[in-house]
């Protein structure tokens, strides 16, 4: 296919995708119908009810990505009438391109259209996730930092902040620190939570938030006191996690958040200074 009708298409394809209020992207079967070089509507339709089916097989709420609705058309000069139509999300329209006629030229630059496009949305995703967990650990550490000035403010001495937070570790993970570091295969010299999933940085820091503000509002004035205090947090959000089905010793260590930072840091340089291969 020569560029000029690559460009082409490219524009009259992104032309015809709409948004919801919400802010997702979606095209019209009856646009895509004609963009795909379809002239029948009930031969389209086949192609759609296909590509329905292999959402489903993937695992994928058929809801989720094709959604029937009823427009109005004109028909004449002053009549008309209603038909039926189907709102497709970008994946919908990547997997209706898969069911297409591979011998029209619209059905080839679709399927690599739509898989790129679909491959981006998905990059984003794993970005934002990266992102929101750097954050989570961040967030984690200035709250332990901030609950080791308050055993020493109210102690009068700081050695006492890596047991407390050790005690913390087991009452979560019904396991000590050192055992989850072998489970993960964490180095020693390495934080257990710089390899610790989004959910358990989150979790870890509500339990400390908690007992920050209880030793503040209490006074606790021994480390023993500020520590049987983040015990019992930590029990709580464990029981907390166990009843929604998550246990936390259970789940599988996440990547060194450090490589992930480093990364983020240095897919953010390369697009401030080549925005044009934001692309993967």
């Amino acid at each position: 296919m020569k560029s000029d009708q690559i460009e082409t298409l490219t524009g009259t394809f992104e032309a015809h995708a709409q948004q919801t209020e919400s802010g997702i992207e979606y095209w019209l079967a009856r646009d895509l119908q004609h963009l795909l070089g379809y002239s029948e509507w009930r031969n389209f339709t086949q192609v759609v009810n296909k590509a329905k089916t292999a959402c489903e097989v993937s695992g994928h709420n058929v809801s989720d990505h094709f959604v029937d609705v009823n427009k109005m058309v004109q028909i004449g000069l002053e009549s008309t009438r209603e038909i039926e139509d189907v709102m497709l999300t970008r994946y919908a329209c990547y997997l209706v391109a898969q069911n297409g006629d591979p011998r029209k030229q619209e059905i080839a630059f679709a399927q690599t259209y739509f898989a790129m496009q679909t491959r981006r949305a998905e990059v984003i995703e794993q970005r934002i996730r990266e992102l929101e967990r750097v954050s989570a650990r961040k967030k984690l550490t200035d709250t332990e930092k901030e609950l080791s000035s308050v055993i020493y403010e109210q102690t009068g001495e700081n050695k006492h902040f890596g047991i407390i937070r050790s005690k913390g570790d087991q009452a979560l993970f019904g396991k000590t620190t050192k055992a989850m570091k072998a489970q993960w295969n964490v180095p020693n010299s390495r934080p257990l939570a710089d390899f610790a999933p989004t959910i358990i940085l989150k979790a870890k820091d509500f339990a400390t938030e908690i007992t920050i503000h209880n030793s503040r509002e209490k006074q606790f004035r021994t480390g023993s006191d500020i520590s049987h205090e983040h015990i019992t947090n930590n029990t709580a959000v464990r029981n907390t996690l166990l009843n929604r089905g998550i246990r936390p010793e259970s789940l599988p260590p996440a990547e060194d958040v450090k490589k992930v930072e480093r990364r983020l840091t240095s897919e953010e340089k390369k697009s401030l200074k080549d925005p044009e291969k934001l692309e993967p």
